[in-house]
């Protein structure tokens, strides 16, 4: 029997990537996953894949309403909601002074509204179901700043930040809420930055294990999370960086 068999899960941003990943480790242990996302056919695609085991809803995670949709879709198609998965992200690069008002809020509107939003929708759903559990991507840069990256840092220390809210409210009704923060890792949001083509090894060079993430990587750390074995875990940030927050100092192996 699967780590999460009978558990249903909705995961947004998971047409492609870590998300998909995720999506595809969850219904390998047992659990029905619902795809969100606002790239319908990858998600599609994705759904027709893993079988009877999935469904996927268009998700802005911005929008209010696609909220409530993707939570009553959970519960119609599969009778419950116990795991949410808060992946959805943007990233922008942009030099403080450079850096408009409207990009800002795009970033924020996305990452920082969009937990929340998630959250707030789908905690009635987790609380019916008796227990669950919330799972928010923060990032390395909710740890720990990094130049032109400041839409996307404030956003990420605010996941931060609202986890630890939210697990200290949710938890008289059996929802435990916690954060992953991943270093860098190759995914499709990091290709639209870096170009197809680009080698990444130089940046995989500056961490202790030597190589930049994979979207595999992660799936083991969320499985764990939306599972029992986290049971007494709540309220907590779980990195996954290959050793890049293990100094204050530049490293270079």
């Amino acid at each position: 029997m699967g780590r999460l068999a009978g558990k249903v899960a909705l995961v947004t941003g998971a047409a492609r990537g870590q998300g998909a990943a995720i999506a595809r480790g969850f219904v390998t242990e047992g659990a029905s996953v619902v795809i969100g996302d606002i790239l319908d056919a990858p998600g599609k695609e994705l759904a027709e894949e893993l079988g009877d085991s999935a469904s996927y809803v268009h998700l802005d995670v911005s929008d209010e309403e696609d909220w409530s949709a993707a939570v009553d879709h959970a519960t119609e198609r599969f009778g419950q909601l116990d795991i949410l998965v808060n992946n959805a992200g943007v990233l922008m690069f942009s030099a403080l002074e450079e850096t408009s008002l409207a990009d800002y809020e795009r970033i924020v509107r996305v990452n920082q509204f969009g937990t929340f939003l998630g959250m707030r929708a789908a905690a009635p759903a987790l609380a019916a179901a008796g227990e669950g559990s919330i799972v928010n991507f923060s990032s390395v840069e909710g740890l720990g700043g990094m130049p032109q990256l400041v839409a996307y840092t404030a956003s990420k220390f605010a996941i931060r930040g609202m986890t630890k809210a939210a697990a200290m409210e949710l938890g008289p009704r059996n929802i435990r809420v916690n954060s992953v923060h991943p270093g860098m890792f190759d995914t499709g949001m990091t290709r639209e930055f870096t170009g197809e083509d680009t080698d990444l090894s130089p940046i995989g060079d500056m961490v202790p294990l030597g190589r930049i993430g994979q979207p595999e990587d992660i799936v083991g750390l969320v499985v764990f999370l939306a599972g029992e074995e986290s049971r007494y875990c709540t309220g907590a940030e779980f990195v996954a960086d290959g050793g890049a927050t293990a100094t204050h100092a530049y490293y270079r192996r």
